[in-house]
């Protein structure tokens, strides 16, 4: 089972938003990468919620609850979203600098493709960041 990193400004939807409402549709992606994992991702699978800009940290775990379908926010049709729930917070966030210092992230898309808002993540670096949160999934 694949395991994904969504990233949102904490201004625009929080994580506290994501709990208080227990779901949401990841709407408004329109990177052709992000779009196209947005599009891998299976229900039952499992997120890392990353505050972006304030924060810039993991903060919680969500799951996929609805796999793509499209986004009535694109006027376009091109793009889709899908829906996350709420699993729990992280017992320790994982900054960004905190990610970037471990030697075995290098090659984590967050550090590789720091503009990148929905990435695949790797089994070793989903069991280490759980790890780094002092979380289990």
């Amino acid at each position: 089972m694949a395991c994904w990193l969504v990233k949102s400004e904490p201004s625009a939807y929080s994580w506290d938003q994501l709990v208080k409402e227990k779901s949401t549709a990841w709407s408004g992606v329109r990177n052709a990468q992000a779009s196209a994992n947005l599009k891998a991702m299976k229900v039952g699978e499992l997120v890392l919620f990353y505050h972006s800009g304030v924060g810039k940290e993991i903060v919680g775990i969500a799951r996929v609850t609805k796999a793509y379908y499209p986004d009535p926010t694109d006027k376009t049709g091109k793009f889709g979203m899908v829906d996350v729930a709420a699993v729990k917070p992280v017992t320790a966030p994982v900054t960004l600098a905190a990610i970037k210092a471990e030697p075995k992230l290098k090659d984590l898309a967050l550090v590789r493709q720091s503009r990148l808002s929905v990435m695949p993540v790797s089994d070793a670096h989903w069991t280490l960041l759980l790890k780094m949160a002092r979380t289990t999934a």
